[in-house]
């Protein structure tokens, strides 16, 4: 993975590198300051299209159709390199799985550059830990190899309906469960804060989809964010010219980053430019939340 181009650094005024090491060299400076006391670090990644646009949906709803570059895909190799955990909902799992045919066991979501798996390594961090958030409704953990336990560690952050459900399936004990709330109802928060009590995560990256990061950022848990430019304009309405999947209506529109429920004037969330990079015609954007 190492084709890359380097990055070219237009600014940057986040925290110093935790270590030198030569696996920083196509980006270069890439630090965090310490988590909170109670709670995981909290930086999400998404591609968008320069409309706005996560992904095509249909039979190209990959975020890679929206990104089109090697480096995005590296970028998010580090960005892994650095977490605990990836957080991501369950939809983003399952879009995988749909996405690679039927006999398909989805994908398993790790870090695959070498010089980064060994800068993870170097850094201190234990085995790469996958951590889907899920009301556990018709989920059989056999279906998914994320789940096998084999490649990452695995956990369900749910209800305590959903734990339920969750421990029933035997076949997977290594499977940690994190439940928070009452009832069907996850108390994501709560969960966030388990995560930091119960599985040790101090730096949690958050790769969606929509609805998750939409949850995350209405509760005020979203720290960071690494946002990739891609030069690319798609519209928000799926084209009738384009083939529909199983199941999809007719008048389909696109999603953004942020699903879900939004922000007032009055108390829309406010964000720090804290670094760019560009790589040919793509902008790597990093923002730090503003709090009072």
């Amino acid at each position: 993975m190492r084709d890359i181009r380097p990055f070219e650094v237009l600014f940057d005024h986040a925290e110093p590198s935790p270590i030198a090491d030569e696996a920083y060299s196509p980006y270069g400076n890439f630090g965090f300051p310490s988590p909170p006391a109670d709670r995981p670090w909290i930086y999400s990644n998404f591609v968008q299209s320069l409309d706005g646009i996560t992904t095509l949906l249909g039979e190209h709803g990959s975020g890679g159709e929206i990104s089109q570059s090697r480096e995005d895909r590296w970028l998010m190799d580090l960005l892994r390199a650095h977490a605990d955990a990836i957080l991501m909902g369950m939809n983003t799992m399952l879009e995988e799985q749909r996405l690679r045919g039927p006999v398909s066991r989805g994908i398993v979501f790790q870090v695959a550059d070498p010089l980064l798996r060994e800068l993870r390594r170097k850094l201190g961090k234990g085995r790469e830990r996958n951590i889907f958030v899920t009301r556990v409704v018709d989920l059989d953990l056999a279906r998914l190899k994320a789940f096998d336990g084999d490649v990452v560690d695995a956990a369900i952050v749910t209800s305590p309906a959903g734990a339920a459900r969750v421990r029933a399936q035997r076949s997977h004990p290594h499977v940690a469960v994190v439940a928070a709330g009452e009832g069907e109802a996850v108390d994501l928060p709560a969960a966030i804060r388990k995560l930091r009590g119960e599985l040790g995560v101090e730096y949690l990256l958050c790769e969606g989809g929509p609805t998750l990061y939409g949850t995350l950022a209405r509760a005020d848990l979203i720290d960071e964010k690494f946002m990739t430019v891609s030069p690319v304009e798609v519209g928000q309405l799926v084209p009738p010219e384009q083939a529909r999947i199983a199941g999809e209506p007719s008048t389909l529109l696109r999603p953004t980053v942020f699903g879900g429920p939004g922000f007032t004037r009055e108390n829309m969330t406010r964000w720090t430019w804290l670094s760019c990079r560009k790589a040919g015609d793509h902008q790597f954007n990093r923002y730090r939340r503003k709090r009072a």
